[in-house]
């Protein structure tokens, strides 16, 4: 049976969407308790500060949108090689009654033009190594490379904190 779906930009009116998409992200990564995010924290940090963005696959037409069903949240970053913008894909998410039904693919062809439009040299995101589904949708159906020389590093909060240790002092 054929999905009808539609893709739009996030507003801020879809924070409690995003937010159960993140939490069934989390489940689905076998973490519920890492998704601490709360509505306040969406509205001010996506829609106000507009540190990212989000599009979101609801089913339906945009005349008469159902459920969110897919989401991908992304920010802007830079490559001093490229001297161009890049775009970093945080989360990409497809409800499990959705998948296989062409969601994923329309939300990376939407990633696809926001990309081009910013003139972004790169759209890079991360996998877990476990996730063999999207694995090997990234790999054949995108032909995404996977960059196994690289090693993803992560400062949490109290990593960030420590680093006053390594400030210097000034007179």
């Amino acid at each position: 049976m054929t999905l009808i779906f539609h893709i739009r930009p996030a507003t801020v009116d879809d924070v409690d969407a995003i937010l159960k998409l993140v939490q069934d992200l989390a489940t689905y990564e076998k973490e519920p308790e890492s998704a601490r995010a709360t509505p306040a924290l969406f509205r001010e940090n996506i829609f106000e500060k507009q540190y990212a963005h989000t599009l979101l696959a609801f089913d339906g037409t945009p005349e008469a949108p159902g459920v969110a069903l897919g989401m991908a949240l992304y920010f802007f970053n830079f490559s001093t090689w490229t001297g161009k913008p890049g775009l970093y894909l945080e989360d990409l998410f497809v409800s499990p009654d959705a998948r296989n039904k062409g969601v994923g693919k329309a939300l990376f062809a939407e990633l696809g033009k926001v990309a081009q439009e910013k003139d972004c040299a790169r759209l890079d995101w991360s996998v877990l190594k476990w996730n063999t589904p999207s694995i090997s949708f990234y790999e054949k159906t995108l032909e995404a490379k996977a960059m196994e020389e690289w090693l993803g590093m992560r400062l949490e909060e109290q990593g960030i904190e420590n680093l006053k240790k390594l400030a210097v002092h000034t007179a």
